[in-house]
């Protein structure tokens, strides 16, 4: 798929390769769905070079200890891993500024950050100016 350029963005995340095929984003966009995409800041800039059109949302947990927390009470990584989270995380705040929106996943507040991200769709629909996005 990466050989025949079908997929929007692909790369290794924490030793895992991952990718997102073009088809099924345009089979949503076709059927006038709404498409969110989890993705890391270098994914999320590779989307917005290919569908400048496209909204970004930056999410972010309360502080560095609150996520390094949550990652350690999930016991599902080995403790190197989790520090290579917490660095990755660091690294990425550094480029909030190039999302549209920031959203704070607070601990116990799980409800209000998906209150805010639908939100922000809402929003999106209520724009002038409908988004074309041709892959």
């Amino acid at each position: 798929m990466i050989h025949d350029d079908e997929l929007v963005e692909h790369a290794m995340v924490y030793g895992e390769h991952k990718g997102i095929p073009k088809s099924q984003i345009a089979q949503q966009i076709a059927r006038g769905g709404d498409v969110v995409l989890r993705l890391d800041v270098q994914g999320a800039a590779t989307v917005r070079k290919m569908l400048p059109q496209a909204v970004s949302v930056f999410i972010t947990a309360e502080s560095e200890a609150a996520l390094a927390q949550r990652l350690v009470g999930r016991k599902t990584e080995p403790p190197s891993r989790l520090l290579e989270r917490v660095a990755t995380a660091r690294g990425e705040l550094t480029h909030m500024d190039e999302f549209d929106y920031v959203v704070c996943n607070s601990a116990g507040q799980m409800e209000r950050t998906v209150h805010e991200l639908c939100a922000i769709i809402d929003a999106e629909k209520l724009r002038l100016r409908e988004r074309s996005y041709d892959l």
